[in-house]
């Protein structure tokens, strides 16, 4: 299922690698058709970012404003997949936060506290059939909290688990247990991702594909909506189902995807009467890696410090917090890469905080991989340097659990795109193959390793 490309707005947009090790003939700056096809045909991710690196520098700022910022989201997501988050983040600090409802009063400590989300979401799932969390796909931090949720739902009796990236031509998947390069979408291919299908397969969830790009645009939701109906709830009328989408997707009400497009979570209501639980976690979350984020998400993380996703309970209730309760049922606050990333000198008007992005903010190592890869602390790091691309770069090096292939998803990943240097796997303990490889998808290293428990 090719990747789709949403139509996207950012208050401020940057590159952060715009150096390519095999410049291309091109001289001018691509067009749409261009960049959709030469990413669409690349062999793999780092011919993509190769490409994308390459080109970047030849687009006008005001003449190629939009293909600019495609260009961007393309490397953002190219980043992701190639384990550069950090990266990915600056390269497309897309700022899809909806303006809140004017009648919301940000959170304050003395009325709220905060929680695990995950123990948040599992409270309340109890009481519903249908659980749907959102993700910003180029930004794998929206990624952490599925992968906690999946074995508490299943202890739960959530039998069903649809995941928006997966397309329906792996007839082998469930038997398989892992997905490979041709399971889905672009967004498949990051490390997070597989293994989010990867641990719900092992936890015994049937795995439901749903999304669709034979409809047009408007009636997408439709289509996703009647698809889980018809995979699940006309097949199992009792089933629990745990959806990961996208963005809006899991909205209960039309708006932040046009008036006139009812979202995917409002329909699937409709369909089976069952009220689903739906979790936002993209309103409230870093954008600004590596910057300064002015803003509603920097006033809230301040009042709350968390090293993990946190939810917010009322200090004389049960009920939990959320920003638009129209639209979701619970917030999720994730926490900033870096406290230097919150701000709150921007100007207030009624306590919300103008929306502010600036690039870059020294000192930011980008070569710091973020430390919420750890997962709570279940992975572990593992060192690497370029001596596994033998004298070449950008050098990719995948971590692989035993037996499964070269096209497999990798248990994680990182892209060396500089000579001479060193950085860390996340990693579960256990034993795993590694692989350097290059643009071409040539092999130049494999090493088997073992990762110690602590």
């Amino acid at each position: 299922m090719p990747m789709r490309i949403p139509i996207v707005m950012c208050l401020f947009c940057t590159t952060v690698l715009l150096a390519s090790t095999s410049l291309r003939a091109q001289t001018s700056a691509p067009s749409t058709r261009q960049l959709l096809t030469h990413f669409g045909t690349a062999p793999n991710g780092l011919a993509r970012y190769d490409y994308l690196t390459s080109v970047m520098p030849l687009f006008d700022k005001d003449k190629d404003k939009d293909n600019k910022m495609l260009a961007q989201q393309l490397l953002a997501t190219v980043d992701s997949e190639l384990g550069l988050y950090n990266e990915a983040m600056m390269a497309f600090p897309f700022d899809n936060r909806v303006a809140l409802p004017k009648s919301t009063l940000l959170p304050r400590a003395e009325n709220w506290h905060s929680v695990d989300a995950a123990d948040a979401v599992v409270e309340l799932a109890s009481q519903h059939r249908i659980v749907m969390i959102n993700e910003s796909h180029h930004d794998a931090h929206t990624r952490e909290l599925t992968l906690a949720l999946l074995p508490r739902l299943r202890a739960l009796g959530f039998r069903y688990f649809a995941a928006e990236a997966l397309g329906d031509k792996d007839a082998d998947l469930m038997r398989r247990g892992y997905v490979i390069d041709t399971s889905g979408s672009e967004y498949l291919l990051e490390p997070l991702y597989g293994e989010i299908i990867r641990q719900a397969i092992k936890l015994g969830y049937i795995i439901v594909p749903y999304d669709s790009d034979a409809s047009p645009e408007e009636d997408r939701d439709t289509v996703q909506a009647h698809t889980l109906y018809e995979k699940v709830f006309a097949k199992d009328p009792q089933a629990k189902l745990f959806v990961h989408a996208g963005y809006s997707h899991i909205d209960k009400a039309a708006g932040n995807l046009g008036d006139n497009i009812q979202p995917m979570a409002k329909q699937l209501k409709q369909l089976t009467g069952e009220d689903p639980l739906c979790v936002d976690q993209v309103q409230f979350r870093d954008v600004a890696v590596g910057g300064i984020d002015f803003g509603y998400y920097a006033a809230v993380a301040l009042r709350f410090p968390s090293d993990v996703p946190i939810a917010l309970r009322d200090r004389g209730s049960p009920a939990y917090w959320s920003s638009d309760p129209r639209m979701h049922d619970i917030t999720v606050i994730l926490p900033p890469a870096s406290p230097q990333d919150l701000d709150v000198t921007g100007s207030m008007t009624s306590d919300q905080l103008r929306r502010i992005i600036i690039l870059p903010r020294p000192p930011f190592n980008l070569d710091v991989r973020p430390y919420w890869l750890s997962l709570s602390g279940r992975r572990i790091t593992y060192k690497i340097d370029t001596d596994l691309c033998t004298g070449q770069v950008p050098c990719v090096v995948d971590a692989y659990y035993p037996d499964e292939p070269d096209n497999a998803v990798p248990a994680d990943r990182y892209t060396f795109v500089k000579a001479h240097a060193h950085n860390v796997l996340y990693l579960y303990p256990g034993h795993y193959r590694l692989r350097a490889w290059n643009a071409e998808g040539k092999t130049l290293s494999q090493l088997q390793i073992d990762v110690p428990t602590h």
